[in-house]
């Protein structure tokens, strides 16, 4: 799928509710106009990770490692279809339970986004196919390694935000 500045996003409360629309470069461009976003963090036991690298073609964050899934939501189109959308673009991954993670927003220089975070555990033969076009690598960290690289500029601000959260099903 080919990202167009002229995508229409729909723009939503802190509750999540639609309130309007705007094209991609509007909500990119610097009016904060809050949009929804799906992540789908894909974990297996041991303490493992998997993480996507963004392609350098991105307009925000390329080339740092992220969420292993993450998306804005079509106008028109509910968290679930968003999440499982993505998730079978950018890996391949059909037929997954997502356990659904508490909502937040997220603001940076350039945008404000509400964030629909989700994880499911996989297991260890479970087959990802990143597609290239999206992705430019993607593997399995452990959890340690991600500790060592925190805040040394390796990961997304936004990844490393959420990952606060995602450490204390690690840590139960």
């Amino acid at each position: 799928q080919t990202m167009s500045s002229e995508e229409i996003f729909p723009l939503v409360n802190s509750e999540g509710e639609v309130i309007g629309k705007a094209t991609r470069k509007e909500c990119h461009g610097g009016s904060m106009l809050m949009h929804p976003v799906v992540h789908l963090h894909i974990m297996k036991e041991g303490g493992w990770l998997y993480l996507q690298q963004r392609s350098m073609t991105k307009d925000i964050q390329p080339g740092k490692w992220d969420t292993a899934v993450g998306g804005h939501v079509d106008y028109g189109e509910t968290i679930d279809d968003a999440l499982r959308r993505e998730a079978r673009e950018e890996l391949g991954i059909i037929d997954f339970t997502p356990v659904k993670l508490a909502p937040y927003v997220f603001r940076s220089s350039r945008e404000c986004e509400l964030i629909n975070p989700y994880y499911v555990y996989v297991k260890d033969d479970t087959v990802l196919t990143p597609d290239p076009g999206e992705i430019t690598a993607g593997r399995f960290w452990h959890v340690n390694e991600i500790l060592e690289n925190l805040h040394n500029n390796v990961f997304t601000p936004n990844f490393e935000q959420e990952f606060e959260s995602l450490i204390k099903l690690y840590l139960k």
